[in-house]
Order: structure tokens, then C-alpha cells, then sequence
């Protein structure tokens, strides 16, 4: 790559449950590509979607802006975007990355 040029960021695609009003916050990953995020939150004022957030995350190591909710802002199923995530990382079920 020449100077100057950035090489892509890279991104992983979730499909992602929200449970609020949960007893703790929690990711348990789903499937490929899939997981269900239990949150403390409630669903009103965009609360459980900022909770989302922050505990999806602490999850990937990334900072809070790296986390975007791309579809689905007031659906329980949503559509999240994580940037810089290491692209060598595989997000596998039971909780492993």
C-alpha cells in the first residue's frame, strides 16, 4: 500500500436480540453472526440501545463510537456494526471469540 493510503477498517456485521429489563447484561453469541444481549435497561428513551452499546463494546474491546446500530433502533431484533474489530477474530457460540 502506497503512503498515504489507509488501509480499510475492519468491520463485523451482527444481527443481534436485545432482551431488556434483564437481571444483568450479558452477550451470548447465537449463531454465525448472530447473538442475544441481555441488558439492564429498560426500552424507553433509547436507554437499552445506549446500554447495547456500551456492553457490546466492552465485549469486542472497542471504544463506544466503534458500535453502530445500522436497522432495527426500536425493534428488539437489530442490525450492529462494530469497526475495528481484528478481522482474525471468529465470533463462535458459547460465548467465545
Amino acid at each position: 500500500m502506497s503512503q498515504g493510503q489507509r488501509q480499510p477498517t475492519p468491520k463485523l456485521s451482527l444481527r443481534v436480540k436485545v432482551r431488556p429489563r434483564s437481571p444483568f447484561s450479558k452477550v451470548e453469541i447465537m449463531g454465525e453472526g448472530e447473538a442475544l444481549v441481555r441488558v439492564k435497561a429498560a426500552p424507553a428513551k433509547g436507554q437499552a440501545n445506549e446500554e447495547l452499546i456500551r456492553v457490546l463494546a466492552n465485549y469486542f474491546h472497542v471504544p463506544r463510537h466503534a458500535v453502530v446500530i445500522i436497522s432495527g433502533a426500536s425493534s428488539p431484533w437489530k442490525r450492529v456494526e462494530i469497526n475495528g474489530v481484528d478481522a482474525t477474530r471468529q465470533v463462535s457460540p458459547g460465548g467465545k471469540k
